[in-house]
């Protein structure tokens, strides 16, 4: 289904029918307009004409310009005033890979569309760098208002964060505060963050750094890393396991996820078998130790305060709290009946 009025492949018929043989078969292959939609590089026209890649170059841009030139090419204006009309309806400003697939389903129509974008006056080309993939524009003020609330956006992440999608549209809408509201528009700002390289979201659609691992998702250790984060609270490694399995559809076996997580700095150990988030505050060490730390920073303190203070801080039973506390070589009781230690 393609959101067009016009068909295409008719229209580049028509606009490079004055073209010589050589200069049309240039710019059918270099931009895939023939019946296999392959797109060939300057090395290998130049190859099949035994001429350099910039002779080829040369040709094709010297056929760009005869096409804008001729009659035919004015007559079908209409069909590039509708691109520009739904570049407008698109946000002014939108990622190639975003707009090609949007017109049309179909790569060789694809192929064409990037043709008429190329010959067009009315668009701009933003070729991909470090902050953004491949752009076309018909607004230079909006295009810079994106640029800057993109960058903006970026900074005002740090490494860890996560963000959901509803949140994100509300910051970058933040910094577009002094924009006309017919560009307030969500679906529109999902498009402009989909032309970030430095901002993404992951597979649970939660938004941050694409630097990150919390958003560039490559491993089981990963993975495990967004179910806990989202159950919120420890989970034994058979636990993520099956969430990652149920969530992500795929298959962990239990030993494997468990020697991720004893890898990885994000999860403390926290009872047997049982994981936290380091980022929830959770420590390493026996219940002893821990109960030993608690006490030297809070002081005296009494059974149930400290059984609520450690599993706090670690996922230990009741039960084990208690019997550590009767340990009378580490552990005693003052005069008020509090805990302190030996």
């Amino acid at each position: 289904m393609s959101t067009i009025s016009f068909q295409p492949k008719k229209i580049t018929k028509k606009i490079t029918s004055q073209l010589q043989d050589r200069a049309s078969d240039v710019v059918m292959n270099r931009f895939g307009l023939t019946t296999l939609g392959e797109k060939k590089t300057l090395e290998e026209i130049g190859k099949k004409y035994n001429i350099t890649r910039e002779r080829v170059r040369q040709i094709e841009e010297s056929a760009l310009a005869s096409i804008k030139k001729s009659s035919v090419y004015r007559a079908e204006q209409a069909v590039f005033d509708e691109l520009k009309q739904l570049l407008h309806k698109l946000g002014s400003i939108v990622a190639e890979h975003e707009l090609l697939p949007y017109i049309s389903k179909d790569k060789t129509t694809q192929n064409h569309v990037h043709f008429f974008l190329t010959l067009g006056d009315a668009f701009n080309k933003y070729r991909e760098n470090d902050h953004f993939y491949t752009r076309w524009s018909v607004d230079n003020e909006i295009t810079e208002k994106v640029h800057d609330s993109l960058r903006k956006l970026y900074a005002s992440l740090s490494d860890e964060d996560l963000v959901s999608e509803t949140e994100m549209i509300r910051k970058f809408l933040d910094h577009l505060k002094d924009t006309a509201l017919e560009y307030r528009d969500e679906e529109m700002v999902r498009r402009w963050l989909s032309m970030s390289k430095t901002v993404a979201k992951n597979p649970l659609g939660e938004w941050g750094k694409s630097s990150s691992p919390n958003i560039r998702v490559r491993g089981v250790k990963d993975y495990a890393f967004l179910v806990m984060r989202r159950h919120g609270t420890p989970l034994h490694f058979k636990e993520v396991a099956d969430s990652i399995s149920k969530t992500f559809n795929k298959k962990i076996h239990y030993a494997t996820c468990h020697n991720e997580l004893i890898k990885d700095p994000r999860f403390v150990l926290v009872g047997r078998g049982m994981y936290a988030l380091s980022e929830w505050g959770y420590k390493k060490g026996i219940a002893r130790e821990v109960i030993a730390d608690i006490l030297k920073k809070e002081g005296p303190l009494g059974k149930e305060e400290i059984v609520l203070k450690v599993n706090k801080e670690r996922y230990f039973k009741k039960n084990t709290i208690l019997v550590n506390l009767a340990n009378e070589k580490y552990f005693k009781k003052n005069k008020s009946g509090l805990y302190t230690l030996v």
